[in-house]
């Protein structure tokens, strides 16, 4: 693998640690170093970081504050 390719990998940790999860990502680096954009988007798709999925985590917490909500009111006006 080239040296400017190993050192930006090397300064990001989330890079380093999906390589080593997925070793056919250094593989194809190597072969072909324009591919970087390509790892680094693929990381954001493994590690669930993509802005959809940040939406998508969002929502899950604004639902699970609103069913907490209604539960905690459902339980006042038992009593």
């Amino acid at each position: 693998m080239r040296k400017e390719i190993i050192d930006y990998v090397g300064q990001n940790k989330e890079l380093q640690r999906f390589i080593r999860e997925q070793p056919v990502w250094y593989r194809r680096l190597s072969r072909n170093p324009q591919d970087l954009q390509a790892l680094e988007i693929a990381s954001l798709h493994h590690y669930r970081k993509t802005i959809p999925h940040q939406v998508e985590k969002f929502t899950n917490s604004v639902q699970m504050a609103s069913m907490m909500m209604s539960m905690f009111q459902a339980m006042k006006s038992q009593t």
